[in-house]
């Protein structure tokens, strides 16, 4: 039994690992995306501004569309193979972005970096190979953490890096990414067997054929339409949060940090600590319940707090939403067969990039109109109203779906 449980935890750890560097190389390259796309357009900020929508928006869009089928692809030929050709596209990348002499390679490096970087989809289908349905829950929470380490700290890295240059970030993330896949050609172990893989269709590919996966189970619909909610509601945060800041609590760069960093470390602790214990002594149906409702508070502090202190006070509380997805993660893990954790894996990831793409528009609009002077509304905290209704009406289709 050791034997076999050690290379599962040393692959786990890789996945994790991969997970992190993943995410801490699109994080470094966050702060300086901007500048080098200034640099592009003359120092034009309004190009730029129009430049970088475009680019966020087909980001997403590749994503989604992309998603799917690397989960496919997964259920095929295996979850290494997938894994390693990933961070190998990722990195030749990064290092193309940051050699490009022309704004118009930079924009095809976003579109490929947006194929490219969905190791959360296949990092989902790994663990629900390797690890027993006890114990998948506190698993995608460790997953969780790691994705938000690397996407923390990244933009402290890359903010550092790009004092020397605007496009060292991007050849050091590059860098990153090839060593992940070096170091895991040698240590990450295949993890579904050939007699459980499936053929490869374009019909289970696409994402509407992975979404009609969600729709084979009613739990499946359920908890499909309960985790898009959820992932609409947490788009309000990256939406609106610096200028949410400047606006109603006037933070300069300094605080909006600090402010991140506590967002950063809140969902640390619940994905790490919290979750394992909360689904033993809860149960998983009271543990998705909380996780919701905690959110739900945290949208309603950042609404109503007339202080900068207060808004802090809200993030913890609102940290506790991270229980919510790991549970979600697991409960559809045990409703699929291993040939099709990638395609499932892929379709949650297709979610996520759609409130990606919905999102950042329906946030901004709202606070548009909110703070507008000629609407009299008054109200800066909108968006955070709108996210926390949504949390809300995702509450009773939690109790009817979770109940048997």
């Amino acid at each position: 039994m050791s034997q076999t449980r050690t290379p599962r935890r040393a692959a786990f750890g890789f996945v994790l690992a991969t997970v992190t560097l993943d995410m801490l190389a699109l994080g470094i390259t966050i702060p300086v995306l901007p500048r080098l796309v200034l640099d592009f357009v003359g120092n034009n900020a309004s190009l730029a501004a129009d430049a970088l929508g475009i680019f966020g928006t087909v980001f997403a869009l590749m994503q989604f569309l992309a998603s799917p089928v690397l989960g496919v692809l997964s259920d095929r030929f295996g979850r290494r193979p997938i894994i390693l050709l990933s961070n190998i596209g990722l990195g030749l990348d990064y290092l193309i972005m940051g050699a490009t002499p022309t704004i118009y390679l930079l924009f095809v490096g976003r579109i490929i970096a947006g194929i490219t970087s969905s190791s959360m989809t296949i990092a989902g289908a790994y663990i629900a190979d390797v690890k027993p349905p006890a114990e998948r829950a506190s698993s995608f929470g460790l997953l969780s953490v790691a994705f938000g380490f690397g996407f923390v700290i990244g933009p402290a890295i890359g903010g550092i890096l790009g004092q020397a240059s605007p496009r060292l970030p991007f050849f050091v993330a590059g860098a990153l990414s090839l060593l992940n896949a070096a170091y895991g050609y040698f240590v990450l172990p295949e993890s579904l067997p050939k007699r459980q893989r499936q053929r490869f269709k374009w019909t289970r590919a696409n994402p509407i054929g992975a979404l009609n996966l969600l729709r084979s189970h009613p739990e499946l619909t359920g908890l499909a339409v309960i985790a898009f909610l959820n992932y609409l509601a947490f788009q309000s945060v990256p939406a609106i949060f610096v200028l949410y800041g400047d606006f109603r609590y006037g933070w300069n760069t300094a605080a909006v940090g600090l402010a991140l960093a506590a967002i950063g470390l809140s969902a640390g602790f619940i994905g790490g600590a919290l979750v394992a214990p909360a689904v033993r002594h809860l149960g998983e149906p009271a543990t998705l319940t909380l996780g919701i409702a905690g959110g739900c508070a945290g949208f309603l502090i950042f609404a109503l707090a007339k202080s900068g202190n207060m808004f802090l006070i809200g993030i913890p509380i609102w940290a506790l939403s991270g229980l919510a997805n790991p549970v979600i993660q697991a409960i559809m893990s045990r409703r699929v067969g291993s040939s099709d954790q990638g395609l499932l894996q892929g379709a949650s990831s297709s979610l996520f990039s759609t409130s990606g793409l919905i999102g950042p528009l329906l946030f901004t609009l709202t606070f548009s109109a909110a703070i507008n002077p000629h609407s009299h509304a008054g109200l800066p905290g909108a968006p955070f109203l709108l996210a926390a209704g949504l949390a809300l009406a995702s509450i009773p289709i939690v109790l009817r779906t979770t109940r048997t």
